[in-house]
């Protein structure tokens, strides 16, 4: 995913929050879905009021951690 970070001026970087159909579409997944990883709390996010965003790093941390590597004997099998 391509970052969007601007810069505060502490120099901590803002990071893009997604909403629940943004993130969806990030992670070509259904809005229900989106919901479930949220009540599940699978997912980190941000109550803004009644409100929910997802941190863009957030989705990638979901992807990161359900990536399954390939064991390299299986490749000569």
């Amino acid at each position: 995913m391509k970052s969007t970070a601007k810069a505060r001026p502490s120099g901590r970087p803002i990071e893009q929050l997604l909403s629940k159909p943004e993130a969806a579409a990030a992670l070509n997944v259904t809005g229900r879905f989106v919901e479930r990883l949220i009540a599940e709390r699978r997912v980190r996010y941000v109550k803004l009021g009644r409100h929910v965003r997802i941190p863009e790093s957030a989705s990638a941390e979901l992807i990161e951690s359900g990536t399954v590597e390939v064991s390299p004997w299986r490749l000569w099998r």
